[in-house]
């Protein structure tokens, strides 16, 4: 399989905890907060095993993740929770995900 695509799973699981966390309303109900934490083990587990492969670099994955992490949680924010950022919080999103494009393709 390829690498990213796994970054991308980890990536997916780190989203998932982290809405699982904020539903936890600071782990006032527990199952919420319990589901957080088993998602951001599976996160990590997921992530240590690529880059412990060696196909893809620490760097690339970290940022990888982080960066679909970061936008991912911001949509999740937005769409479940009314969350809302302000313009130059997307536009700095969108300098983060370009960023991270063209540190995957050097």
């Amino acid at each position: 399989m390829h690498p990213l695509i796994i970054v991308f799973g980890a990536a997916l699981l780190d989203i998932g905890a982290n809405m699982a966390i904020n539903r936890s309303r600071g782990f006032r109900y527990k199952g919420w907060g319990v589901l957080g934490i088993i998602l951001v083990l599976g996160a990590f587990t997921l992530l240590s095993e690529v880059v412990s492969s060696g196909k893809i670099d620490l760097a690339v994955a970290y940022a990888t993740w982080g960066a679909i992490g970061i936008l991912g949680t911001a949509l999740g924010g937005l769409l479940i929770f009314r969350e809302r950022l302000k313009p130059i919080g997307w536009a700095g999103m969108m300098v983060m995900a370009l960023a991270v494009a063209m540190l995957t393709t050097a």
